[in-house]
């Protein structure tokens, strides 16, 4: 069977170094393979997606040389899919409205409330009332229960290079798997698309290694397909912190305008 990766990124802002970095892991990963890579636009924020940031995308990565196979699939074009895993999750009993904001649950919270591997206070939370009682919901998870369908089967993940994981989603609490402003969240969108495009290997940054227990729950729920997956280190700034759009990290662009060329930039990641 052929390997199949993917390169997913989201068109919030330009690219940076470490969009590169994990780039290059993909493709040089699919490379070792012998397999294909996708390339996914996962633009399901209607308020911080851009079309000009995915089409920024891809011409970055052709220049710096990264081919991809088939057409580039957006997340935007595939709400009926996540809509239609909501509602198998619904069937289950296993998801409830929710109209509390951050806000909300950070005004309910102990100082020593239960967070989530993000640091945000994790749900159910006692004594936790929505500001907008009458707004749209979001649709979480109902952790416990979801749990309990296992019947007490291990839940683990394969991480290449290391072996089996034990994963522990309820670590997250009551997650959002539906948010209010569109019929699907993060978590639930990769698993749907990794399974509809039948990606076997899922390589990328190790900020999202503790969120992998919650995509193998939802692929155990949604009867998905398990790929294996590989969380590579992340490429920090210079004050430690990873590089992020929002912290302004310089993008590809600036850099080529300043004169960097492909190989300086893989060089700067570690790909050259």
């Amino acid at each position: 069977m052929t390997s199949v990766f993917r390169f997913a990124p989201s068109p919030t802002g330009l690219l940076h170094l470490g969009h590169a970095a994990s780039a290059a892991a993909v493709w040089r990963g699919a490379e070792a393979a012998g397999g294909r890579v996708l390339l996914r636009i996962e633009d399901i924020d209607p308020v911080r997606s851009k079309p000009e940031f995915a089409a920024a995308i891809e011409e970055d990565l052709a220049w710096l040389g990264f081919r991809w196979d088939g057409p580039v699939v957006r997340q935007s074009e595939r709400l009926d899919l996540y809509a239609a895993a909501i509602a198998k999750l619904d069937a289950q009993g296993l998801l409830y409205p929710c109209r509390l904001s951050r806000t909300d649950i950070a005004a309910a919270a102990a100082p020593d409330a239960a967070r989530d591997p993000d640091g945000a206070v994790r749900l159910p939370l006692a004594g936790a009332r929505p500001s907008d009682p009458d707004g749209p919901p979001a649709r979480r998870l109902r952790m416990a229960k979801a749990l309990a369908t296992l019947g007490g089967d291990p839940l683990t993940w394969r991480e290449e290079g290391v072996g089996a994981i034990e994963a522990r989603p309820e670590l997250w609490g009551d997650v959002v798997l539906a948010r209010k402003e569109t019929p699907t969240s993060y978590h639930l969108a990769v698993v749907v698309d990794d399974a509809a495009q039948g990606v076997t290997h899922v390589v990328r940054g190790r900020d999202l290694y503790d969120a992998t227990a919650v995509h193998r729950l939802l692929q155990r729920l949604l009867d998905l397909p398990e790929p294996a997956y590989r969380h590579h280190p992340l490429l920090l700034a210079p004050d430690g912190e990873k590089l992020a759009k929002r912290r302004g990290s310089p993008s590809l662009r600036s850099l080529r305008a300043e004169g960097w060329s492909r190989e300086d930039v893989l060089r700067a990641v570690g790909a050259a």
